[in-house]
């Protein structure tokens, strides 16, 4: 329910905050005073469109903000929940930003919000009806979703059950639409990945050889500076009097040296020892120089290889490896291209029999909401002759579409006949005003706890009625309240008799501008005032007792109720 609301520099609205409670709340007060403004700054709070008009004149932003408290079941939970909103201790904070400028702010708890995410938790949490704007209960399109409201368990286990098997459905379509738009792209890739796999395969790729050639390249290109080094090295060791000549004649010494000195022998074997190293280095440094190759065509040929290789590179990868790897990956392109019928074929087999499924399930559902429309059209009668509508037909129209859709295959529509004799006809149709107001009154009692939302506006429903109906309307509204959170604002006073909470709107001049006041209601308050509305202009004695009797016959019939 929403326990307070705080408006800042809104329209004639200077600064209000005003503190709600359980039950009904009515707000009444003299024409132009700004009632219809404060349920306005509700409805923006609720993601309503907003406006620069709404910024109080001089002022650079307006600002409105709602504290609700949850209980522990509210569906709206499961919606902050996937919008990353913490809730602690049941409350909410909504916040709503305009500047002058025409920018919104919106926040949740503090967090920043778009106005669409702002709107999906608002029509959860509130539900405002107006004299010309009904909302849901007037929108065809939104009958089905009430219907099904109506309904038990069961029906709600078979939508969810339909609803799973046409998101498959939807899928499927989706990607057979998407085969068939891009048949044509197709074509055209397997052009194009045809021709590049025939001059990757036709080059016979080896891995790593690019590696080897540049190697190999290198090598050749540099064959004569390698072999006068391979040589000169050789040479070194080999030579007349050179490396190896001289470690012989330093072992001769080292040998004549040990017989001398037995501590002499393990220098002697380590030197030894490199001997034998370096004379089997010199072989082969002697067999390098002997494979040595100066073979012009040999690195013609290399080039030309690693032209080709670099020019599939520029194309396909940067090594040899990306380049297999990409054959592979348009291998299996071709393959599922070239198979893409089959592909088609398979699904469309999918789609038939999810189809034939959704068929079944549809007509199961339909027969589920002719027994609900039944039942519903009995509730609804009962509800019209509590509100002097006895004579009043109301049906719900079920007719199937050509097509299945995400609830299934049927079309609904609310239809009444206020007069006997008289077609039925569409809801949105019916023409008197006080029609509309007890029509809808009636749909809300029904609907009300059965769309899980805790607080319900009614903005002047209860115009171009009096009399027994407006005492009617007044009680049916009173047993909204005993469900809900109710904020009504009302010109009749059987409908302020009947307030649990009785706030008075009043506008005051203070420096030749406009301020809102709203005013809580004491007990002798509330007989002035409803004795107001029933006089309309002056306050007499007679309408002060009519006021109390009015208030007295309004408390027995609460505590009846």
């Amino acid at each position: 329910m929403l326990m307070e609301l705080s408006i800042k520099n809104f329209a004639i609205i200077s600064s209000l905050t005003i503190p709600f409670e359980k039950g009904l709340t009515v707000l009444t007060g003299e024409t132009g005073a700004g009632k219809s403004i404060i349920i306005d700054a509700i409805g923006l709070l609720l993601g309503g469109r907003g406006s620069t008009e709404f910024v109080r004149y001089g002022e650079k932003r307006a600002e409105i903000e709602g504290l609700f408290s949850l209980e522990d079941n509210h569906p709206v939970l499961a919606k902050l929940e996937s919008l990353g909103i913490d809730v602690e201790e049941g409350m909410l904070v909504l916040r709503r930003d305009m500047t002058d400028t025409g920018k919104s702010i919106c926040r949740m708890n503090g967090k920043l919000m778009t106005i669409g995410s702002l709107r999906e938790v608002g029509q959860t949490l509130i539900d405002v009806h107006g004299q010309h704007e009904h909302q849901s209960l007037m929108r065809t399109e939104e009958h089905l979703e009430l219907l099904d409201s109506f309904g038990d368990a069961s029906l709600k286990k078979a939508l969810s059950e339909y609803g799973k098997l046409f998101k498959q459905l939807t899928i499927i379509n989706r990607r057979i639409a998407e085969l068939d738009r891009n048949a044509q792209d197709i074509a055209q890739k397997t052009d194009l990945y045809t021709y590049q796999l025939g001059e990757i395969t036709q080059a016979n790729l080896i891995p790593n050889e690019d590696v080897q050639l540049l190697a190999d390249r290198k090598k050749l290109a540099n064959g004569e500076k390698l072999a006068e080094s391979l040589t000169r090295s050789y040479e070194h060791l080999y030579g007349e009097n050179k490396g190896l000549d001289y470690l012989n004649g330093m072992l001769s010494h080292l040998e004549a040296a040990t017989s001398l000195d037995e501590d002499l022998k393990p220098l002697y074997e380590q030197v030894s020892s490199s001997y034998y190293l370096f004379e089997e280095a010199s072989y082969s440094i002697r067999e390098a120089l002997d494979q040595v190759e100066f073979n012009p065509t040999a690195l013609e040929q290399i080039e030309l290889r690693l032209s080709e290789i670099d020019k599939l590179k520029r194309k396909y990868g940067q090594t040899v490896e990306e380049i297999v790897d990409y054959a592979q990956k348009l291998e299996d392109e071709l393959e599922v291209m070239e198979n893409i019928d089959e592909r088609v074929n398979e699904l469309k087999v999918e789609q038939r029999a999810l189809l034939e499924d959704l068929d079944i399930e549809a007509n199961a559902i339909s027969n589920m909401r002719r027994s609900v429309a039944s039942q519903l059209e009995k509730a609804i009668k009962k509800q019209l002759q509590s509100l002097y509508m006895e004579k009043t037909s109301f049906q719900v129209q079920i007719s199937q579409l050509s097509e299945l859709h995400k609830n299934g295959q049927d079309q609904i529509e609310f239809l009444l006949s206020t007069n006997p004799g008289e077609p039925l006809k569409p809801l949105a149709k019916v023409a008197s005003g006080g029609e509309i107001s007890r029509i809808m009154l009636a749909l809300k009692s029904i609907f009300s706890t059965k769309q899980g939302i805790t607080s319900v506006i009614f903005d002047e429903v209860d115009t171009g009625v009096s009399g027994r109906v407006a005492q009617a309307i007044a009680e049916k509204i009173q047993g909204i309240a005993k469900g809900s959170q109710v904020l009504c604002i009302t010109h009749l006073p059987q409908v302020a008799a009947m307030a649990d909470n009785h706030l008075f709107i009043l506008k005051e001049e203070n420096k030749e501008r406009v301020k809102t006041k709203v005013m809580p209601l004491s007990d002798d308050q509330k007989v002035e005032e409803v004795a107001r509305m029933l006089s309309g202009v002056e306050v007499t004695e007679i309408t002060l007792e009519n006021a109390k009797e009015l208030l007295n016959m309004a408390k027995k019939k609460k505590h009846v109720h």
